[in-house]
């Protein structure tokens, strides 16, 4: 992700399985905030959430979102990326679900799947800190 400066790539890496938060806008311009999984295809963001929840709602919406991918082992490094969802499937959606669960958790995702859809987010200005 040419966007994300060298130094910074290592909280995109699998092997660190850094947390990444979610802020979507509510219908009332009010933000949202969710910690959530993620992984990368080397190009976008990837995501994925259950249709329905407030943060699909708000995607499908307002595509305009930010997220803050914090360093595990010192919080006071991460990167911030504002951008725009720009794609939304549930195709592959459950294998992807179980792709995240297997890099936060070791196996595959145990919850009930009904509605799993990913979310890829086009990086369009980020800054770091730390």
């Amino acid at each position: 992700m040419k966007i994300i400066p060298e130094a910074f790539m290592d909280l995109l890496a699998d092997e660190t399985r850094a947390m990444a938060y979610l802020a979507t806008i509510m219908p009332d311009g009010s933000p949202q905030v969710t910690p959530l999984w993620f992984n990368t295809d080397g190009a976008y963001i990837l995501i994925n959430s259950a249709k329905d929840r407030v943060k699909d709602r708000n995607m499908r919406a307002r595509p305009r979102i930010a997220l803050v991918i914090a360093d595990p082992k010192n919080l006071y490094r991460y990167i911030q990326v504002r951008g725009r969802v720009v794609e939304i499937t549930m195709e592959g959606a459950n294998e992807h679900i179980d792709q995240l669960s297997m890099k936060y958790h070791g196996r595959p995702y145990t919850a009930p799947k009904v509605g799993r859809t990913t979310y890829k987010i086009q990086p369009e200005k980020v800054t770091t800190m730390g």
